[in-house]
């Protein structure tokens, strides 16, 4: 059996928690309200104050969906409680962003700022011109969004210049001077 699939999720006084019928779920909170539908095999278990996922069978679909299911409500409890944040570092000489109201105005090196409209349920915030935050309550969303502004200019691999994760390591490259040694 799956050992992150059999793991209970707790759920706060704070949250709403609702299976409905046909597995959709849905989970209300301080921050806000998510809801997504689950494979109907599976058997969501309400038990004072904690949710448990169980498969019918160990059939290979069953097995792989027992932990997946179980991590994508847990993920959804987390958002509407904490929510989500990625944080984002700009390096390059001139490189930079700010706000105009909500929408992120990306300067990277292009002839014209790269402006970035949140979707619904995202928000930016920038600590300075060279790091921002992209905040949310939903996980996948908020990763998504993370990963749009990175793809406005990736990091190359000579100077590191570009948007990358905080914490990243880029691979760097020699160039022509470190070939010819």
């Amino acid at each position: 059996m799956s050992r992150i699939g059999r793991r209970p999720i707790a759920i706060p006084a704070s949250v709403d928690l609702a299976v409905e019928p046909g597995n959709a779920v849905r989970v209300k909170g301080p921050k806000g309200e998510l809801s997504s539908s689950f494979d109907r095999d599976l058997k969501l278990i309400r038990e004072d104050g904690t949710l448990l996922v169980e498969r019918p069978d160990n059939e290979r679909e069953h097995r792989s969906l027992h932990g997946l299911t179980r991590t994508l409500i847990a993920n959804m409890v987390i958002g509407v409680t904490d929510g989500y944040k990625r944080d984002l570092e700009i390096q390059g000489v001139g490189y930079r962003a700010a706000m105009d109201g909500t929408t992120l105005v990306l300067t990277v090196g292009y002839s014209h700022p790269v402006r970035m409209v949140p979707p619904a349920g995202i928000s930016y915030t920038l600590e300075n011109p060279t790091r921002l935050s992209v905040n949310g309550i939903d996980k996948q969303l908020v990763g998504e969004e993370a990963a749009r502004i990175r793809r406005v200019r990736p990091p190359e691999p000579y100077k590191g210049k570009g948007i990358r994760y905080a914490g990243e390591q880029i691979r760097r490259k020699a160039g022509k001077a470190g070939k010819a040694k």
